[in-house]
Parts: structure tokens; sequence; C-alpha cells
């Protein structure tokens, strides 16, 4: 029998390629999934049965769960609007509220993201095992989660006011079509600002019930910040995005990007100058800004000869430049 399994082997054709695995087509994580929020999620998963464990990973995967730097980057605007409308610690409820509609809505927009991008990321190295990239959550699953998630939101903003229930409005159809810009306009970042830095009116309009010319000024400038670190993580893309068509600032800028990543972090500083000026901010807020500076000037030496990694390492590193802000704010508050 052994000598007759040989022969039958031997009568195959090489072909001089070996056959790709079906893991090897469509790997189970996307790849700049964190390593440590991963490991975390695979212990959490444990505690399921096992025939539900595989969904729920793939459905916390979709919403970025295994990243969580997106919603850190959402995150800080919005604490730095809910201290500065309460010139000191926040009041318990909108801080609650604030925190938990921060996850749920960016979880919601990673969801509509990859919705939209279903026929773009199988194209892209980064993005190729993301869950309905790879076939393993479907179109209509993902609309499904993003409704959820929206409705979840929707229902702790119901605790605020009613100017705030009335910019959620804007704020939800802002990120519902995000996603669908980069088809249509080389500067979806723009929007992705607008989007990200809604929860900053909103914070203002429940803490304080107005929103105040500082709050717009925050929001401006939130919008530049967005730019920033959405332009370094385009970049990471640049090359697959141009083939696939997508559209994005880092081709916008092209050639010019550094310099003119240069002069949008020269005005986000200004502009966050003038947020301190008008909030009558003290020291420990300027020590904080001078030290965003420092770490804006890192990241473009980082990412000099534009390598992906070093790319990808500028945007994750303004999660502390972000909290760095936001540190600065609450101190200056607290001796004021």
């Amino acid at each position: 029998m052994a000598s007759s399994s040989r022969k039958r082997q031997r009568r195959v054709p090489s072909t001089g390629t070996a056959r790709p695995r079906p893991s090897a087509a469509a790997p189970v994580r996307p790849a700049d999934s964190s390593t440590r929020a991963t490991r975390v999620l695979d212990v959490l998963l444990q505690w399921l049965p096992p025939h539900y464990r595989d969904k729920a990973g793939d459905y916390l995967v979709l919403t970025r769960m295994d990243r969580p730097i997106g919603a850190l980057l959402l995150l800080w605007p919005t604490w730095w609007a809910l201290w500065l409308a309460a010139g000191d610690f926040p009041p318990a409820k909108p801080l609650v509220i604030f925190t938990l509609g921060v996850f749920a809505m960016r979880a919601a927009g990673c969801a509509i993201n990859d919705y939209a991008d279903r026929k773009l990321d199988p194209q892209v190295e980064r993005t190729a095992g993301r869950p309905i990239a790879a076939g393993r959550v479907t179109p209509r699953e993902a609309l499904v989660v993003f409704g959820a998630l929206l409705a979840f939101a929707f229902v702790l903003v119901l605790f605020t006011n009613a100017l705030t229930i009335k910019l959620s409005f804007a704020g939800a159809a802002l990120a519902a079509i995000y996603p669908f810009t980069k088809r249509y306009t080389y500067m979806p970042q723009v929007v992705l600002g607008a989007a990200f830095g809604w929860s900053i009116p909103m914070a203002f309009a429940a803490v304080s019930g107005t929103v105040p010319p500082l709050g717009w000024l925050l929001f401006i400038a939130n919008i530049l910040w967005s730019v920033i670190y959405d332009t370094q993580y385009a970049m990471v893309d640049r090359d697959d995005d141009l083939k696939a068509g997508a559209k994005s600032t880092a081709i916008l800028f092209g050639d010019a990007d550094l310099p003119i990543l240069g002069v949008l972090i020269a005005t986000f500083l200004l502009a966050m100058l003038f947020v301190g000026q008008r909030a009558t901010l003290g020291w420990p807020y300027w020590l904080s800004l001078a030290g965003a500076a420092g770490l804006f000037g890192w990241q473009l030496w980082r990412i000099r000869s534009r390598e992906r990694a070093a790319c990808l390492w500028a945007f994750r590193n303004n999660n502390w430049l972000g909290m760095v802000l936001w540190v600065g704010i609450v101190l200056a508050l607290a001796v004021k």
C-alpha cells in the first residue's frame, strides 16, 4: 500500500509553485492589530461558548476593539472639551455619557467604514485581513452592528439636554458619510476631523447649555489635528490606495507631504495657543503645549524617509500627544 501511494504521488504533475494555504489568503487578524489588545480580547472571549467565540471575535475586530488607538484619539479632544466647558473636573454624568459615547461612536464608524470599503480593503495589504474583506462578516451584518451602536449612542444622548440631542444628529450624519468621501474627494481627513471633533460642541452643550467661541475654536483645532495624524496614517497605504483608486490627503500632498504637515502642525499649535489664552490657562498648559510641539518634531523626524512602519508609529504617537495636552488642561484648571 505504501508503494502504491508513492506511485500515485509521483504521477501528480508539478507546477513549480507551492499551492497557498487558505489561511494565507485570509489572515485571522488585520496587519495593524494591536498585539496587546488582541491578547486581552482572546482572554475575554474564552468565557464565551465555542460556537459564539469566533463570530464575537470578528465583531470585535470589525469595531476595532483590537486597535483602541482610534478611540483614544477621539477621547482626548472630548475630555479637553469637558474640562474646559466645566472649568474644572466635569460633572460625573456627562463624563460617563461622553466617555461611553466615544467608544460607541468610534466602533459604529469603523463598522460603516469597513462596509463602505468592502471592495477596497482586499486590495490593500494592511486591511486585507479585516472581517468583511476576509469574508468572516457579511456587509449586512456590518450594517446591523452600525445601527445597533448608533442607537446605543443616541440613548446615551437622551440623558443630556435638547441642544446636545439636536447636535447629535449632525454628528451621526458625519460619522455615516465620512467613509464614502474618499471616493469623491482627496480630503476625507477633513470630514473625519469634523466627525471625530463633533463631540466637542456636544460636550460644551451638555455641560454649559451652549457652545461658546472657545468650543468652536477647539473644534477647528481638532480638525487640523485629525488631518495631521490621519495623513500620517494614509501615508502607510499610499501606494495601495493609488492602485485601488482611493483618495486621501497623503496622495493629494504627494512629495510635499512633509512640508505641508509642518504647516498644519504649526497652525494646530497656534490654534491651541489661542485656546489657552481664551480659557486663561496657566503654566501647566503652556508646558504641555511645548511638549506637544516636541512630540510633533519627533514624528516629523521619524517619518522623514516615509517608511510605512515609521508613518504608522507617528500616527500612534498622537495618542501621547493628546494625553499630554489633556494633562496640561487638567493641571492648569486645578491651579487656576
